[in-house]
């Protein structure tokens, strides 16, 4: 039978623990994991568990489907958190589950935060996953493309839960209020209409969240209380934002960031600008991005937009937050609005890589600077025309090496001030194509 299940257990539980699910089928909305026709319910029913990895936000469900798992299997099964778990604690586990292994007894290894454990504490897992000594339960908030040695994650199979939609949310909350047993209805509290279905918007689809807010909402108003609209906004006020700055969703919210200025939409690029600095980003770092953002996507089409977006950098380090964060706003708004061209980005590249080629010719010597007397006599300078003495101030003369002569790398579109630009360039190129 499984052993050290008891490691879950605890006598005076709170709220969130004592509402959690004890069985597949009272998992909230995770159906498309756990559901009755999926592969990973039936394998649990069968007892027939490969190695996985449970991948989700916090408060999706992942601790409790390694419980539900736990009440399922005859195998060992050893809970084990990578926070407070060394490399001695984990082959210690491992040594036991190898001499199980030999005496015919299966040994399920749940690692909690399993992105917590380095390369190495990774890498001792892999030989006993591979031997079959272990079936490993990963459990992870972060990306496992990122944290989970690849070695490891080709002998895993990801599950990916998703946050907790706000109607399955209203329905935990609503059955903790109403659970004699294990919920809060021995205290006969009245929820005031709308509040749970708040309290469930605001938790940003963590279960663990909305039931430790309910919970301190209870004891806050006592038996026979209301839960109002005042006490939920006094319990959550200061409630924090799940993020990263170096995780997968600090890169998924400035990739939504510049995608959403990108295409021109004012109202999401606001959003996501607000997002990250309601949730601690550091402002210099958006107002890096929305420099490059100027320079690589806008470009020539509005000039106004770079200088803008370094008016917003000076603004940070000036004035500081908050009152910055309109700087940024703005900024980050002018360029969503703004004509979006990335011709000049497209011809760096396109130069860049012609250089990176091997194109390093000498400088023609129409354009080289002669300041001595054997320079001159060397050619240097010779053919030179001076641009402001010609007509149209534009000389007749190949500034490029013979091999690249006539070479184009910038191509402006129609949008914006490169219309403009557009126009000028081809005159000139057609003035330098006249036999």
């Amino acid at each position: 039978m499984a052993s050290d299940k008891g490691l879950f257990e605890s006598g005076s539980a709170p709220l969130a623990d004592r509402m959690r699910p004890a069985s597949l089928e009272e998992m909230a909305g995770q159906d498309s994991v756990v559901g009755p026709s999926s592969p990973l319910h039936k394998a649990i029913r069968r007892d027939d568990l490969g190695s996985i990895v449970l991948w989700g936000p916090p408060g999706s469900g992942k601790t409790t489907l390694a419980r539900i798992i736990a009440s399922h299997t005859r195998a060992n099964f050893v809970p084990m958190s990578a926070v407070m778990a060394g490399l001695k604690d984990l082959r210690e586990a491992l040594a036991r589950a190898e001499a199980d292994r030999t005496a015919g007894r299966r040994t399920i290894l749940f690692l909690d935060e399993i992105h917590r454990f380095n390369k190495a504490q990774q890498d001792a897992l892999l030989p006993h996953v591979e031997s079959g000594a272990i079936v490993l339960i990963g459990a992870t908030t972060e990306n496992p493309s990122f944290e989970v040695n690849a070695a490891l994650l080709s002998r895993t199979r990801v599950y990916r839960l998703e946050r907790i939609s706000d109607e399955a949310l209203y329905g935990v909350l609503e059955s903790a209020l109403k659970d004699r047993d294990k919920g809060l209805g021995r205290m006969n509290l009245q929820a005031e209409e709308g509040v749970l279905e708040a309290l469930a918007g605001s938790s940003q689809g963590d279960a663990r969240f909305a039931l430790n807010v309910l919970e301190f909402m209870a004891s806050t108003a006592g038996e026979g209380g209301k839960l109002d609209r005042a006490l939920l906004e006094e319990t959550i006020q200061n409630q924090a934002l799940y993020y990263d700055k170096q995780g997968e969703e600090h890169f998924n919210l400035i990739s939504a960031l510049h995608k959403s200025m990108r295409n021109s939409d004012a109202d999401a690029t606001m959003y996501w600008l607000a997002r990250m600095l309601e949730a601690g980003e550091d402002p210099l770092y958006l107002a890096r991005r929305i420099v490059r953002f100027a320079s690589e996507d806008v470009g020539l089409a509005d000039p106004r937009a770079l200088t803008l977006a370094l008016a917003a950098k000076d603004a940070v380090r000036f004035v500081g937050r908050p009152e910055s964060d309109l700087a940024l706003a703005q900024a980050a708004v002018f360029n969503a609005l703004a004509p979006k061209s990335n011709a000049l980005y497209a011809g760096w590249k396109k130069v860049r890589k012609v250089i990176r080629s091997g194109a390093t010719d000498p400088v023609p010597m129409a354009i080289r600077n002669a300041p001595t007397r054997l320079m001159k006599a060397e050619g240097y300078g010779e053919g030179y025309r001076y641009a402001h003495d010609e007509p149209g101030g534009v000389a007749d003369l190949d500034c490029l090496p013979d091999r690249l002569r006539g070479s184009t790398f910038y191509e402006p579109t129609e949008r914006g001030m490169e219309k403009l630009l557009s126009e000028r360039l081809q005159a000139l190129r057609n003035r330098k194509r006249r036999p």
